[in-house]
């Protein structure tokens, strides 16, 4: 066995318990790093064929089953022995045990263009209502007078004289485990299996020059502070006509200072007078939508915490809006005359148990404001 008696999970950096869509990622992001196609260290085979064999062992349930319960001897007592894996590519790898390409390539090998970034600053209140922004990208487009060929209009290319038009170069090595075919894209064609001998004088026979575009951005209500949009097909495009790539703009929520934002949710203060919290105010407080005429009755304490249902952001992952919570500051004087130190002091003469009796307990009042 290429793994001795290492242990399976800890071959692919998973715990026990992980998934198989965890067991899968850790193998492809593996695959990635030690193939020989990409690894130039010299047990990067060995390590490769070792990671390969835990994926084929943890991948099937039933081995997997008699992995966890038996370890190694009960693989080999169950008639279990590993592949050999003679893929003559990592993108074959991929594909054997993926279905798809991970190199983003077609049939034909144009690879797939490269995925730009860009980001965008909106208002709280944008990020509420939702709004379009004009987004400015750079990137590489086809060239319009070659038609992304590359080559000078009325010239053709012409097949690459290394690769003979295949658009890689293969190495068959040996070893103790065998036949090991490595496969290379063509370094002087760079995989498209021909060559520009008169080059487009516009992008040199790129086949792309560098563009300016704008791209409007939909950025929908409920968005959140650092949240990425994705644009499909506008990024850059592919060489050799292979498909373009993705633009991703990162979208920044600026911050309110009347608010702060908590998820879905908005909170902010209301600013009162002792006046106002005992015998009871209508205020005026902002909201997302526009100010809101609050009443508050009579004996309103400090901390006490208004919630406005509905009243908050909308949600992205679900239908409805958060809640607007308001938390009364209630404001104690600090510089008072005498009449008014005289006015408070026959206040306080005037008052009784009465006066400051609680109507619910702090618990109460906390689980009030949580519902």
């Amino acid at each position: 066995m290429a793994t001795a008696e290492r242990d399976y999970y800890e071959l692919l950096g998973v715990e026990r318990g992980a998934t198989e869509a965890e067991i899968k990622k850790a193998f492809r992001r593996l695959a990635r790093e030690l193939h020989p196609d990409v690894n130039p260290e010299p047990d990067a085979q060995e390590r490769f064929r070792a990671v390969a064999e835990a994926y084929e062992v943890l991948s099937d349930a039933e081995r997997r089953q008699l992995y966890d319960r038996f370890g190694h001897a009960g693989l080999r007592s169950g008639g279990y022995a590993p592949s050999d894996f003679a893929f003559t590519n990592l993108s074959d790898i991929f594909s054997a045990f993926f279905g798809d390409d991970m190199f983003a390539r077609d049939r034909s090998g144009r690879a797939r263009g490269g995925d730009v970034g860009a980001a965008v600053a909106v208002e709280l209140a944008e990020a509420f209502t939702g709004v379009t922004r004009s987004v400015p990208v750079e990137v590489a487009a086809t060239c319009e007078r070659c038609d992304g060929n590359g080559a000078e209009p009325g010239t053709e290319r012409v097949t690459c004289p290394q690769c003979g038009g295949a658009g890689h170069l293969r190495q068959v090595s040996r070893s103790v485990f065998g036949e090991f075919v490595r496969t290379q894209s063509c370094p002087t064609c760079a995989g498209a299996g021909t060559t520009v001998e008169t080059p487009c004088e516009r992008c040199e026979g790129a086949g792309r020059v560098v563009e300016r575009r704008e791209l409007d951005v939909e950025i929908p209500a409920g968005i959140h502070d650092g949240q990425r949009i994705r644009m499909r097909g506008a990024g850059h495009a592919g060489a050799n006509g292979g498909l373009p790539g993705d633009a991703y703009i990162e979208v920044r929520v600026a911050r309110d200072p009347r608010f702060e934002r908590d998820g879905d949710d908005i909170l902010s203060e209301v600013e009162l007078t002792i006046v106002q919290a005992a015998r009871g105010a209508t205020v005026t407080v902002p909201t997302l939508e526009g100010d809101l005429e609050l009443e508050l009755e009579p004996g309103t304490q400090p901390g006490e915490v208004r919630v406005l249902r509905g009243k908050g952001m909308p949600s992205l992952q679900r239908s409805g809006r958060g809640d607007h919570r308001l938390l009364v500051n209630v404001a104690v004087p600090r510089h008072l005359t005498d009449e008014q130190r005289e006015l408070l002091d026959r206040f306080e003469k005037l008052s009784g148990e009465d006066t400051y009796r609680r109507d619910e307990s702090f618990f109460e009042k906390l689980r009030n404001a949580i519902r």
